[in-house]
């Protein structure tokens, strides 16, 4: 049978559909990319909690007080968790008790070996912001506040103040350039405008158990005659009407699949063992990929990015279970991929860090055993994971209290009215650029990852070494 040229193309691209290589195939306009290098590898994770992750039952204040204050709001409607059954933790800095959900075992024993810390009460912000200032009216706030898709999007770009089409670890990407071979910089096993750039090419590929030397395999390409002229077509096919932008940019973007392709050659073995779960099989190809590069040093991989997402935390009702499920799994899967870098001898090089849309209200929604849950709120507390993090702390920017953890009263001074919606203390901006420091991008150059965090005091939150 007889294919036009059209027809012919439509079905090579379709057969790199195993794993697709975002992109916006080619900018028009000349870019600056100020490109770095380093000779020392380094890696950040993120994992998004997808739909909202309630931090207050994440973590609880052990104290007398404070405990009081959390169980008075939470105790009647069945949301607080009993304190005999919280992991308790000290935070260093504050040197006072504090509880971790009962479903993390596994992160409060990195929290002990101090490769666990926490950032709290940190979410997007224009700028520094008060109760009285929100309730006032008259300062810049971040638009769309409590909406699911608007808060995603500003903790993944770092901008609260407009719509960004660039995330912060896509224009992270941007400031280094291209790895030698072409190998993408990030990585993605699930989407998100976290990963994009104005240069950065992410490349996205299926979770484990997908073997790595398949995520990125050209069907229908074999040895066989037809199959082989097929193969002779394409090839032939990329080398003419160059002339034209759009041919040349798809000619090239296939050439760079099928280069990325040829170079995942192997399914990298780990000794370390992984929960079969959404996100413990994500995080095991993570690892699997940053094995492959270290041992393939003419990929010169000497910065990467990954990004994966676990879903199902929007628990309006059916909080209690569904969030020691979750948790469970973010646990078990966290503890894993650090056994594995420290399996790779990279615990130092690879941070691990979370993001969610944003925290959950201190007040209950909903009555009756087993509908309860919480609604949108906006500061949360996240973790940070990595043999490079200056663990078993507390980090942040004091509040009212002299504290980074917000005061637990529903109407107090960090309500934004009298639900329990922390206003955050942290930026977005502040938690990445703290990040992004370790990761090479130097001071000067900052500002051109987050645009906004000249309006915040410090661009460090110190929790890196």
């Amino acid at each position: 049978m007889r294919h036009t040229r059209r027809q012919f193309l439509r079905r090579a691209g379709c057969a790199l559909g195993a794993a697709t290589l975002f992109t916006r195939i080619e900018h028009f306009a000349p870019l600056s990319v100020m490109a770095q290098s380093g000779a020392d590898y380094r890696a950040l994770v993120c994992i998004f909690l997808a739909g909202g992750n309630d931090g207050n039952n994440l973590i609880v204040p052990l104290s007398s007080s404070g405990y009081s204050s959390y169980s008075a709001a939470r105790g009647a409607s069945g949301l607080a968790i009993a304190d005999t059954s919280l992991l308790p933790i000290t935070p260093s800095s504050i040197n006072e008790p504090y509880g971790l959900h009962p479903s993390l075992p596994e992160l409060s024993t990195l929290w002990s070996q101090q490769k666990l810390a926490v950032v709290c009460n940190v979410g997007p912000l224009v700028q520094p912001l008060t109760r009285q200032q929100y309730q006032g009216g008259g300062v810049a706030r971040p638009y769309q506040l409590f909406s699911h898709s608007d808060q995603i999007a500003q903790w993944q770009t770092a901008r609260a103040d407009a719509v960004s089409p660039t995330g912060w670890g896509g224009r992270t990407a941007d400031l280094f350039g291209p790895n030698s071979s072409g190998f993408p910089m990030i990585t993605a096993l699930s989407g998100g405008s976290f990963i994009q750039g104005e240069t950065a090419q992410p490349l996205s590929i299926a979770p484990a158990p997908t073997p790595l030397n398949q995520v990125l395999v050209l069907n229908g390409f074999s040895t066989g005659a037809e199959e082989a002229a097929r193969r002779n077509s394409m090839n032939y096919l990329r080398t003419i009407d160059r002339d034209f932008t759009l041919v040349k940019a798809v000619s090239d973007k296939t050439q760079q699949a099928l280069d990325i392709g040829q170079s995942l050659n192997v399914d990298p073995a780990l000794a370390t063992l992984f929960p079969n779960t959404t996100l413990g099989n994500q995080l095991r190809q993570v690892a699997k990929v940053i094995k492959h590069v270290q041992a393939s040093p003419s990929l010169g991989v000497t910065r990467q990015i990954f990004f994966c997402q676990l879903g199902g935390f929007d628990t309006h009702q059916n909080q209690v279970g569904t969030q020691a499920s979750l948790l469970t799994q973010v646990s078990q899967a966290m503890k894993a991929f650090y056994d594995a870098t420290v399996e790779l001898g990279a615990e130092n090089k690879v941070t691990t860090f979370t993001h969610s849309d944003f925290g959950r209200t201190l007040q209950p929604a909903g009555t009756g055993s087993g509908v309860v849950g919480s609604d949108h709120a906006w500061g949360n507390h996240h973790f940070v994971m990595g043999g490079a993090v200056r663990g078993g702390d507390f980090y942040g920017v004091p509040g009212l209290d002299g504290t980074v953890f917000p005061t637990l009263q529903l109407g107090g001074p960090d309500d934004t009215d009298n639900r329990g919606r922390w206003i955050p203390t942290a930026s977005v901006e502040q938690y990445a650029a703290t990040l992004a420091t370790w990761y090479g991008v130097s001071a000067s150059d900052l500002p051109g990852v987050f645009p906004l965090i000249g309006n915040f005091s410090t661009p460090n939150l110190g929790f890196m070494m």
